[in-house]
């Protein structure tokens, strides 16, 4: 469509909410306001049925907690999809599935369309899983009441990477886990000397190549 961002996410969640402060902030809000990506809620209780819009039920065989139901979250999806092209990569954040990391994070910033479908309760009927047949992510080997803080986690670190997004292109090359795979130097600002403590004379001295050298041997 013409005069669309090169980018577009969709979150699927049964809480759009919980985004609201999260976009209108910082890199994300202006990556929404320069038009470099848009980023669309969906509440998959708009997709239930019958007058109290089930989304969850009790697993069969027995077993704590509640199960997100296959029918409203598969027509979801479908449905979400089905708004614009490409259909999109579709993303399901599970704690089952492979742990994000900066060559991912990377890959993805690279797609024209993503789809990040949010778990909660004990996670997803496994026809879910079986029927759309999405990427499991994770963002680490721990706990969350469900997925949108691991969805939040892919907007940031996927947008900064949107070219224009940044204002210094180098800035996201020059991060922890860039390219040459190792961390974040040292950084220091004013004042130069702070409670006994001073800015290497390195930084100071203008020999950008000097800095250079010193940055890379000081990557942590």
């Amino acid at each position: 469509m013409a005069g669309s961002p090169p980018h577009r996410i969709d979150v699927l969640t049964l809480f759009p909410a919980i985004f609201d402060g999260f976009l209108s902030q910082s890199i994300i809000r202006r990556a929404i306001v320069k038009g470099l990506v848009a980023i669309e809620r969906w509440d998959i209780r708009s997709w239930a049925l019958g007058k109290h819009k089930p989304v969850d039920d009790r697993p069969f065989g027995g077993g704590p907690g509640m199960v997100l139901m296959a029918p409203p979250v598969v027509t979801a999806v479908e449905a979400v999809r089905a708004m614009a092209q490409p259909a999109g990569r579709l993303i399901a954040l599970s704690p089952q599935g492979r742990r994000l990391d900066q060559p991912w994070v990377a890959q993805l910033a690279r797609e024209p369309r993503l789809i990040l479908l949010c778990g909660r309760y004990e996670g997803f009927d496994e026809r879910i899983i079986e029927i759309l047949q999405p990427e499991l992510l994770s963002v680490g080997d721990f706990i969350l009441s469900g997925g949108e803080v691991a969805a939040m986690v892919v907007l940031d670190s996927v947008v900064r990477l949107i070219p224009g997004v940044l204002g210094d292109a180098q800035s996201a090359v020059d991060e922890s886990f860039g390219p040459d795979g190792g961390l974040e130097y040292p950084q220091y600002t004013r004042p130069r000397v702070y409670r006994g403590r001073a800015v290497p004379e390195v930084l100071l001295s203008g020999d950008h190549a000097a800095i250079a050298r010193w940055r890379r041997a000081h990557r942590r």
